[in-house]
């Protein structure tokens, strides 16, 4: 019986010290959003082909995305001109909010869509 107790006593000494870091277990906390290098190429087509390209690709756009495509740049820039992109995304009052079935895109990518857009939104 003391066998079992000593067993006991080492598992719960030994589980009571298990530590992860926080970096580990929350890497979204620490990590720092790069705004250095915003380009069109690199920072803001893959999000858009991640996030929107479901319903407002060239061929979806007119059945699911309000005819709204963001596949090609000359499209995009359409959208950044009038308003609609930032507005959407950033979830501002009068823009319909997008993605529409998910939640809100991360802070990164708005600020890095907002930093594009004050550049001129180039086609880099």
């Amino acid at each position: 019986m003391p066998k079992i107790w000593l067993a006991l006593l080492v598992t719960f000494s030994i589980a009571g010290c298990y530590y992860d870091s926080e970096e580990y277990l929350f890497p979204q906390i620490n990590n720092q959003c790069d705004t250095t290098s915003v380009t069109y190429s690199v920072s803001i087509q893959p999000v858009l082909e991640q996030y929107c390209y479901r319903c407002h690709n060239n061929a979806n756009a007119s059945i699911f995305g309000g005819n709204i495509k963001l596949e090609d740049y000359s499209d995009v820039i359409i959208r950044v001109n009038d308003g609609r992109l930032y507005g959407s995304v950033a979830h501002e009052n009068g823009f319909s909010p997008m993605p529409k079935d998910g939640g809100m895109l991360d802070d990164c990518f708005i600020q890095k869509l907002s930093i594009w857009i004050d550049a001129g939104a180039p086609n880099n």
